[in-house]
């Protein structure tokens, strides 16, 4: 192994937003109207806050208060089967970035997902692709039970550039210039400037900017 891949998943390699789908899927499923009335509201809030100026960091945060009270061993069990029915979906993977994710695996590299997102939906996912690694927002769990709070800092943004410099700290022989980043947002910016080589999913005019000479891929 030579070289570790790493990938934002939102509108990189998945095309839809994982958090708020799995909060309606999860909530809906799980408990009904009420359940749904909850999703309903956490997500105006949570829009309400990025409106207003709010970083996507602290919104990050303040999506976590909607899981209070969860069982995480049973929000882990629904994460499974909300992969399982999107998948029966067309559209769920961005194909490219998928196949671009598959080639790097075959070849020898160890894939990383990077995201705001939490393992009971991304673990699967990671599972699926052959990810050997999962660097993401983690839920703090008392008792079995998530807390509504996390546990350090949200993985967005600069909390992106920290996880990947951790995890390349515990591959010291890899070289960061032979690494490889896919993303779709100027807050993958801090992720993809550690690595060598940057692929734009989707050619957000921001992000390419930003990272002169990136490769750009459809998003479709």
């Amino acid at each position: 192994m030579s070289r570790l891949v790493f990938s934002d998943v939102d509108e990189t390699l998945i095309t839809g937003k994982s958090m708020f789908d799995f909060l309606g899927f999860y909530f809906t499923r799980r408990h009904g109207a009420k359940g749904t009335r909850h999703a309903e509201r956490t997500r105006r809030h949570l829009n309400g806050m990025l409106s207003s100026g709010v970083s996507r960091a602290e919104a990050n945060r303040a999506y976590y208060e909607a899981w209070k009270g969860q069982r995480a061993a049973e929000v882990a069990e629904w994460g499974a089967r909300w992969l399982a029915v999107r998948q029966q979906q067309e559209g769920f993977y961005v194909e490219r970035t998928r196949a671009e994710l598959m080639r790097h695996r075959a070849d020898g590299a160890v894939i990383v997902l990077v995201s705001g997102s939490f393992p009971a939906v991304l673990a699967p996912i990671a599972a699926d692709i052959g990810a050997r690694h999962l660097l993401c927002t983690r839920p703090e769990v008392r008792d079995g039970v998530f807390s509504g709070r996390i546990v350090g800092d949200p993985v967005i943004a600069e909390g992106k550039r920290e996880a990947v410099r951790g995890l390349l700290r515990r591959y010291p022989h890899v070289s960061p210039g032979d690494c490889h980043a896919y993303g779709d947002h100027l807050s993958d910016l801090p992720m993809m400037a550690e690595v060598g080589h940057s692929t734009v999913v989707g050619g957000d005019p921001q992000l390419l900017a930003a990272l002169a000479g990136a490769r750009t891929i459809s998003a479709q």
